[in-house]
């Protein structure tokens, strides 16, 4: 169960007033506009990604659209992770009129979703690069399938984002992580993944120090039991890489930390500046910023031709992808390009 309230100024551009039937997939948006946009939420990525793109693109640019069928290449309905609701958020209390607070309850650390770590550590420093910064305390990390995490995140409003360039990755200076365990799990989980994660990552890069952190959540900062590792690599030029993996029942906690391993290590490969996380994340704020920006990310996720397809529609921003191949690792990277609309807050 997820609930989320949000404080924040008026935004005199759209009318919210959003309703979420988990179980019957349906979902109504109004806003200030003529033209009804229909949209399947079962095409393409099929999942919450559509919601969470077309809910904030019609909250911000006053569109009525209609979402059917949402969620429907999924097994359960619903949102779920606090770090998902997060994004759809954001952008829409960045165009209010006056300081935001969202409180936001749910899964901190959940599957199909990014963790908490990695929404602090690689989605807040990248996003502020658009022009703005907000502050996010963590007071409860809630795990699958129980949640009851609370995030609570600041934010001020800005007149408009700036575009980014990040294109150069730079060379890997610093890997870096945390293998935690939470509830009555034992320590040695957490010392177990991190070891594996650890072997894992030096049979491809000896030169690179890798620290990883075995953690135990304090008994009041953690609702529940889980168990999990996220794993980041920091770059000379800002760039920061993340692989990562929550533990299951049956699963031995080694393997949970190698497949994080070889998720950071696929990611650090294909040369991009972003991971396959973080692509679909940006499009949102790359079609409402002024000018154009430039990202490097590894081959394209569904789940980022899902958001271009959605953000194009529905802002008329102008994506091209340009495919780029390393033709000795054989290695594909691309530059994801955006001429942005140049979104105004209506209120400076």
């Amino acid at each position: 169960v997820i609930d989320v309230r949000i404080r924040f100024g008026s935004l005199s551009r759209a009318v919210l007033k959003l309703r979420l039937f988990r179980r019957t997939r349906f979902f109504w948006f109004t806003a200030m506009a003529e033209q009804i946009f229909e949209i399947d939420g079962g095409i393409m990525e099929g999942g919450g990604q559509i919601l969470r793109v077309c809910t904030a693109l019609s909250c911000l640019l006053g569109a009525k659209i209609k979402i059917y069928n949402i969620r429907a290449g999924r097994s359960t309905p619903g949102l779920r992770s606090v770090c998902l609701l997060m994004q759809v958020s954001i952008p829409c209390v960045l165009f209010a009129a006056s300081p935001s607070e969202l409180i936001l309850r749910g899964g901190t650390n959940a599957e199909m979703a990014p963790q908490i770590d990695y929404t602090l550590e690689v989605f807040k420093p990248v996003i502020e690069k658009f022009g703005f910064q907000y502050s996010c305390d963590l007071k409860m990390r809630g795990y699958y399938p129980k949640g009851g995490g609370e995030v609570r995140v600041k934010i001020s409003p800005v007149k408009q984002l700036t575009p980014i360039n990040m294109t150069e990755r730079g060379t890997i200076t610093k890997i870096h992580g945390r293998a935690f365990v939470a509830g009555v799990l034992p320590f040695k989980l957490a010392n177990e993944m991190a070891s594996a994660a650890v072997r894992c990552i030096r049979k491809e890069m000896r030169d690179i120090y890798v620290n990883i952190q075995s953690v135990q959540e304090p008994k009041d900062k953690a609702y529940g039991n889980g168990n999990g590792i996220i794993v980041f690599a920091e770059t000379s030029t800002g760039c920061i890489i993340a692989g990562s993996a929550l533990g299951k029942r049956g699963v031995a906690a080694d393997k949970v930390g190698i497949e994080a391993a070889e998720m950071l290590m696929k990611n650090i490969r294909h040369g991009g500046c972003v991971d396959q996380y973080l692509q679909d994340q940006i499009i949102i704020f790359m079609a409402l910023a002024k000018g154009v920006s430039r990202v490097r990310s590894g081959p394209l996720t569904l789940h980022t031709q899902t958001a271009i397809h959605f953000a194009e529609m529905l802002t008329k921003a102008k994506f091209t992808v340009n495919k780029l191949e390393d033709q000795e690792s054989g290695s594909e990277s691309n530059i994801i390009e955006c001429e942005g609309i140049g979104m105004m807050n209506p209120s400076f």
